[in-house]
C-alpha cells in the first residue's frame, strides 16, 4: 500500500468507490478506536468542519461517547478558545488534506489553543499535495488517515506537524486505483528488488563502477566503498595522481580517462564527489560524448552545469541536494514533489533530490519519496556514500528509478542501523544487513 493519492487523486477514489456514508462511518471509527487505544479517558472536544472531515469527526465522537468518554462536537461559528483550552484532547476534524484557502483567523486561533491534537487525515492548514502549511497548522500528536497516505504526510513541514501517521483501511476497492493510476508512492522495498549474484558468476558480471577523484580523494573513497559493500563486482578509484588506498580489494589507476574509457568492461561511472567543479564538468563531457555508459552525476558535476540542465542529457541518475539543485533548475519552490518531476523531465535523467524527505523523480513522472531516514544522517560525506551505492545497483542491472529508490531507502536503512553519532564512514559496513531487510520484503 505504498501509493500515495494527491487530494485531487483520493477525491475521484471516493467518488468512484461511492457509498459516502459507509466510508464515513468506517473513518470515524477508525479515529476513535486510535484514541481509544492510546490515550486515557479524558474530555475530548471535536471541531467538526462542514465537509467529510468533519462527518468523520462526528463519528468518532460517537463511538467515543459510547465508550464513555466526555465529548463535545463543535463547528467552527460554535467553538470559542475557553471550550479548546478546557479539553483534555481536540480532534481536528476541520478541514481536510484538500484545504480550498489558507487556514487564519478564528480557526487558526482555536487550533492554536488546543493542547493535545488528533488529526483525521491530516492537521488542517498542511496541504496534502505538497505538505506545506497554509497559513496555520497544528502540532498533531497522531494523524489517522485512510486508504493512502498523500504527499503531505512525507513531505516536510507537513510530515513533522503529523505526529505519528496512522493509515487505515476503511473499506474503499482497491480496484480503484486501476482508475486513478496513481504515479508517486512511498518509497519502500516495495518498489525494488535488489540483483542477485549467479552461481556461476564472476567479478565483472557483479558489475564494474568506476569513480573519478582528484587530489583530495575523501569523497571518492567513500563512494568506492560503498559501491563495493553494496555488491559490485569490480570497483576503480581513477585518480590524477598516485596515493595509498585504505582498502586492498580497491583498484586504483592514474590514467587519463580517454584511456580508462577503452576497456568496455568501465560501464557504469561516478562523476562529482570531491573532483573539482572544472575538472568535473570536462569528464562529465568526455564520458557523455563516449556514450554508451551508465553515468551518476554529483556534486561538482552538478555545479559544472548551473543554468545549463542540457548538460546533463545522457546521465542515469543525479543526486542533487537543495543547494545543488537550485543551481542547475531554478528554486525548488513550494511543490518539491512537482519541481523534481520537471528536473528529471528537463534533464532526462532520474533525479535524486536529498534531503529529510528525498524525492526520487524519473523523467516519465514515476516518483518515490523517502520516510525512512534519521535526522542523524545529515552529516558531511553521507551523499558520496549514496551516489556509490546507487552506482553500484546500476552496474548489478537495475533501472535507474529502482537503483535510485533501493539507493536511497538502503542509504537509510544502513543510518538507523548505525544509530546517533554515526559519520560517513559507518554506513557501508551496515550495508549488508539493511539489503537483507530489504530482501525480507518479498
Amino acid at each position: 500500500m505504498s501509493e500515495l493519492l494527491t487530494p485531487v487523486e483520493m477525491g475521484r477514489a471516493d467518488a468512484l468507490a461511492g457509498n459516502v456514508e459507509a466510508l464515513m462511518e468506517a473513518a470515524g471509527r477508525a479515529v476513535a478506536r486510535a484514541i481509544l487505544q492510546r490515550y486515557l479517558p479524558c474530555r475530548v472536544l471535536v471541531l467538526a468542519g462542514p465537509g467529510n472531515n468533519g462527518g468523520d469527526g462526528v463519528v468518532a465522537a460517537r463511538y467515543l461517547a459510547d465508550a464513555g468518554w466526555p465529548v463535545r462536537v463543535l463547528g467552527l461559528d460554535s467553538a470559542s478558545v475557553v471550550d479548546v483550552r478546557r479539553a483534555g484532547l481536540v480532534i481536528d476534524a476541520l478541514f481536510g488534506a484538500g484545504l480550498k484557502r489558507d487556514v487564519a483567523g478564528k480557526a487558526a486561533e482555536l487550533l492554536g489553543a488546543a493542547r493535545r491534537v488528533v488529526a483525521v487525515d491530516v492537521p488542517s492548514g498542511v496541504d496534502g499535495a505538497t505538505g506545506q502549511v497554509r497559513g496555520y497548522a497544528p502540532q498533531a500528536e497522531l494523524t489517522v488517515t485512510f486508504f493512502r497516505k498523500k504527499p503531505g504526510h512525507l513531505l516536510y513541514p507537513g510530515r513533522g506537524l503529523c505526529g505519528e501517521i496512522l493509515l487505515r483501511q476503511i473499506g474503499m476497492p482497491e480496484g480503484v486505483l486501476e482508475k486513478i493510476r496513481p504515479q508517486a508512492w512511498e518509497n519502500t522495498p516495495a518498489l525494488f528488488t535488489l540483483p542477485h549474484r549467479a552461481m556461476d558468476g564472476h567479478k565483472y558480471s557483479a558489475g564494474d563502477v568506476t569513480v573519478l577523484s582528484g587530489s583530495l580523494a575523501g569523497a571518492a573513497r567513500l563512494a568506492c566503498a560503498a559501491a563495493r559493500r553494496a555488491g559490485a563486482g569490480m570497483v576503480t578509484l581513477a585518480a590524477d595522481a598516485p596515493m595509498v588506498l585504505p582498502e586492498a580489494g580497491l583498484i586504483l589507476r592514474t590514467d587519463p580517462l580517454e584511456i580508462l574509457l577503452q576497456d568496455k568492461r568501465r560501464q557504469t561511472w561516478v562523476v562529482g564527489p570531491g573532483l573539482g567543479v572544472a575538472t568535473a564538468g570536462v569528464a562529465l563531457a568526455g564520458l557523455l560524448a563516449a556514450g554508451s555508459r551508465t553515468i551518476l552525476a554529483d556534486a561538482d558535476a552538478l555545479t559544472a552545469c548551473t543554468g545549463e540542465p542540457e548538460k546533463l542529457r545522457g546521465v542515469a541518475v543525479i543526486t542533487p541536494h537543495a543547494g545543488e539543485f537550485a543551481r542547475v533548475f531554478g528554486a525548488i519552490g513550494p511543490d518539491k514533489l512537482e519541481a523534481t518531476r520537471r528536473a528529471a523531465a528537463l534533464c532526462g535523467a532520474v533525479v535524486v533530490l536529498k534531503g529529510a524527505d528525498t524525492v526520487i523523480a524519473a523523467p516519465n513522472g514515476r516518483a518515490a519519496i523517502n520516510s525512512n531516514a534519521p535526522p542523524y544522517l545529515a552529516t558531511g560525506g553521507t551523499g558520496d556514500v549514496l551516489a556509490g551505492l546507487i552506482a553500484s545497483l546500476l552496474a548489478q542491472g537495475m533501472a535507474p528509478f529502482e537503483a535510485a529508490c533501493a539507493g536511497v531507502w538502503l542509504h537509510g536503512e544502513a543510518a538507523n542501523l548505525a544509530g546517533p553519532g554515526l559519520v560517513a564512514e559507518d554506513l557501508p559496513q551496515h550495508l549488508a544487513q539493511a539489503m537483507a531487510a530489504a530482501r525480507s520484503y518479498h
